[in-house]
């Protein structure tokens, strides 16, 4: 029997030394705020992680033993401490501060937190590392809630398009550390011009509805928040490369000097993406480069960065039509009777298949580059006063290439050539069509936080001269044409300044309100000749108010009941301006947000609610209605509104085992909608007006449902297993709630496989592999549709964009 006890004492010895335990805890700071972002690690980075937006971390599988824990954080003094671990460790670390809070402070400004009343998510540096193999930002982002993205090439690479809440990425405001990106002119936002940003991202903040105060475009459905990466602890090299279907190809190469003398720091990124596409010809070829220099002072950084993109993007604009993607042979000879198409054109229709592109031209390209400068300037004056400023130049300069066949001399302002007794009319060309711009400015902000206030007031000022012209490089007859001549030549004009004030004021120990005002003036103006020829002189000025106050209720830590109403107006774009009917100017929309929401986090879940109505007067749609010369004009209609719950939700079932998901239900509606089409008679040479109206119909491209899961299953420390799966409802291709004009509802999954070791000679070793669309499921994510009439025949086409099918990515990282 002693030997029995003895034995079972040994073996008990043995299995303890062996044994496995959980560290984890908060990270906080003096005053008791989240650190997110903060590097956690035992005995020398052997166990190593970073803290998540809400400060917490954990780390699995430690054996039993003695060890020293660190913690550091950029502006922080780094905490250590001899951990005995002989059992499961919990802990709440606060930090103390040092010199400045690091980077926050360029996006503090214009970044929500715990007691800001408004709906927003917020994605790690961690989250966004393990999507991206290559594909676009917007591809990386679509398992947040209310998202849904697209892909002209089909793939996720080249031009990408993404959706929030069913507002149109001309109405998603985007800055980087603060700094506006959208094109003034259109207001969109063109990821293709800054391919692999996601490598030089540390976090993004994503605020749905109007949200806070922000610097450019107007938030008019959400923001897109990203700040670009903050030094390291240790200097480190990286490189990664992926390969996958479609001959697609990700070569990137990091560097990163860590703090240089607890001073300085500097960042490098070289990248170089390539695809054929899923669509035939839909190639892109992306060049990029990211490089960053800061001092950390002990109250002051400056910070320099500057990135840039490069692309060349096979064009892939058209959409397939709906007879080609069901195969519909009668269908796709009425599509070629219509346009009418070449002989060639209608071979390539009818033998292409669900991949068709219905440009040929070998050389039918996009081809741009965008460069960005930004220095950025932060002073703290005391732990409760800081301040901090930016300057910013982009400069933006590149062409569409298209191969024209029989256009006629006069859309060129060209004479007619004649030739002996013949006279040439029309003849088949190569034009490029140009972009040259550049936009500058700064912003500002200035941060007081002091026992019941947290108050920031901040603004910018930027200007945007954009020149617009058009080029025939080649023509089989140039009549008059002379090299670099200009066929059109007109320029934009915009000058855009906003100033805000925005603050929380804890009237009691649980009650936060918010209130946050802004001014925004802009001017925008343009001049000149149009593509068609048109002379123009158009733009307005505007001067907007866009108030917003709410509150919130913290229940306790990690626990909040929010309320919000906020006001935003927004200018129509360039096109609202240029297209409108003549002597018309359009409106500008106004949107006003409710956001009313429930969030708790706890130690092994989280989950959040909220509702949300988007109320708008004058937003501009489309009606189908066209202008003097034929192009289609949007138009204002008085009522609309989007109307939603949001649900999100993540559990750690078990150490191995995480579950999260996201479902949005909605409800888009115009109240009164006139839709516009035209009947051009029996022998096309009539213009009469159609109008068909419509009440309470749904609003185009806004899905009813939207959902996402992910399954994260970890059997080993060094294997991940990933299910991330997606569905969208059918969606409206214009306002007229017709199910002949939609997109079919989608459910699509991926799988993805995360093997992450080191060795002596590398710090770190990820190889990962991504499946897409794993059950091969045939879809479509947009489209577009038109329709006219000639006497009894009506044409009415629709136009999508297949996504592909069952595609993989395999990629290997290496980190020295």
């Amino acid at each position: 029997m002693k030997v029995f006890w003895m034995s079972m004492l040994a073996m008990t010895a043995v299995f303890s030394a062996f044994g496995q335990f959980t560290v984890d805890g908060k990270v906080v700071t003096e005053a008791g705020e989240s650190l997110p972002g903060a590097n956690v690690w035992l005995n020398q980075s052997k166990y190593a992680t970073s803290t998540d937006w809400d400060g917490f971390f954990m780390l699995s599988k430690v054996p039993a033993g003695t060890f020293e824990l660190s913690v550091s954080f950029v502006g922080y003094e780094t905490y250590t401490k001899v951990l005995e671990v002989n059992q499961n460790v919990s802990l709440e670390i606060s930090l103390n501060e040092n010199v400045i809070k690091g980077e926050e402070v360029f996006v503090y400004a214009t970044r929500a937190n715990e007691k800001t009343p408004t709906t927003f998510s917020n994605i790690s540096n961690k989250e966004i590392e393990g999507r991206n193999m290559g594909q676009d930002l917007p591809f990386i982002l679509q398992h947040t809630p209310s998202m849904v993205v697209t892909s002209d090439a089909g793939n996720g690479v080249g031009y990408t398009g993404i959706r929030i809440r069913g507002s149109d990425p001309t109405r998603i405001n985007v800055t980087v550390n603060g700094v506006p990106i959208n094109d003034s002119e259109s207001h969109g936002t063109f990821w293709v011009n800054m391919p692999d940003m996601a490598s030089s991202v540390n976090n993004i903040q994503i605020q749905r509805g109007v949200g806070t105060s922000t610097n450019g475009a107007a938030a008019f459905g959400a923001s897109v928040n990203l700040q670009t990466d903050m030094p390291s602890q240790e200097a480190y090299a990286k490189v990664d490369n992926s390969f996958g279907s479609f001959n697609t190809w990700k070569h990137t190469v990091e560097m990163n000097t860590g703090l240089i003398n607890k001073k300085w720091a500097f960042q490098g990124r070289l990248s170089q993406i390539s695809s054929d596409g899923y669509l035939d010809r839909a190639s892109a070829d992306l060049k990029s480069y990211y490089l960053s220099g800061g001092y950390y002072g002990d109250k002051t950084t400056v910070k320099a960065v500057v990135f840039a993109g490069k692309e060349v993007t096979y064009q892939a604009w058209w959409g397939t039509p709906e007879a080609r993607l069901n195969n519909d042979v009668d269908g796709m000879m009425e599509v070629i009777a219509n346009n009418g198409l070449s002989d060639e054109q209608a071979d390539n229709l009818l033998n292409s298949g669900r991949t068709y592109n219905y440009y040929q031209y070998d050389n039918e390209v996009d081809n741009y580059q965008q460069d960005h400068y930004q220095l950025h300037l932060s002073h703290v004056f005391n732990p409760n006063f800081n301040v901090n400023g930016a300057l910013h130049y982009t400069y933006g300069r590149g062409y569409y290439e298209q191969y024209r066949a029989d256009d006629d001399l006069a859309d060129y302002a060209l004479p007619e050539v004649v030739i002996g007794d013949s006279t040439i009319t029309s003849t088949d060309l190569i034009r490029r069509r140009w972009l040259d711009n550049d936009f500058y400015g700064f912003t500002f902000s200035a941060n007081y936080t002091k026992e019941k206030w947290d108050l920031s007031f901040g603004g910018a000022w930027n200007k945007y001269d954009g020149d617009h012209f058009g080029e025939i490089i080649w023509a089989q007859y140039a009549s008059t044409s002379a090299i670099r001549d200009r066929y059109y030549d007109n320029f934009g004009m915009k000058t855009d300044f906003n100033v805000y004030l925005k603050g929380n004021y804890q009237v009691a120990p649980k009650v936060n309100l918010f209130a946050d005002a802004q001014v925004r003036m802009l001017d925008y103006h343009t001049k000149g000749v149009d593509s068609d020829l048109r002379n123009i002189d158009t733009g307005d000025t505007y001067a907007f108010f866009n108030p917003k106050v709410g509150m919130t209720y913290l229940v306790k830590r990690g626990e909040s009941f929010y309320a919000s109403y906020a006001v935003g107006n927004r200018e129509p774009v360039r096109g609202d301006f240029v297209d409108a009917a003549e002597g018309q100017i359009p409106k500008a929309e106004t949107m006003r947000n409710l956001e009313v929401g429930y969030r708790k986090a706890a130690g092994n879940y989280s989950y959040s609610a909220n509702y949300y109505l988007m109320d708008y007067e004058n937003q501009l749609v489309l009606t189908g209605a066209v202008n003097d010369v034929g192009s289609s004009i949007r138009v204002n209609v008085p009522d609309s509104y989007r109307m939603g719950v949001e649900l999100v939700g993540a559990v750690k079932v078990m150490d191995a085992l995480t579950l999260s998901g996201n479902l949005t239900l909605s409800k888009n509606k115009i109240a009164n909608f006139t839709e516009v089409i035209y009947d051009y008679g029996p022998a096309f040479d009539e213009y009469n007006e159609i109008q068909n109206e419509y009440t309470d119909t749904d609003i185009s491209f806004s899905p009813n449902v939207i959902g996402g899961t992910q399954i994260g299953y970890k059997p080993l420390s060094f294997l991940e297993i990933s299910l991330l799966s997606k569905y969208v409802s059918k969606q409206y291709l214009d306002n007229t709630s017709n199910d002949d004009r939609s997109i079919d509802a989608y459910f699509v999954n991926d799988l993805k496989m995360d093997l992450t070791f080191a060795s002596k000679q590398v710090k770190q070793i990820g190889i990962s592999l991504l499946v897409n669309n794993i059950f091969d499921v045939q879809y479509v994510s947009n489209g577009y549709t038109f329709g006219y009439a000639g006497g009894d025949y009506v044409v009415r086409e629709n136009y999508y964009y297949p996504q592909a099918g069952t595609n993989f990515m395999l990629a290997l990282s290496l980190k020295f």
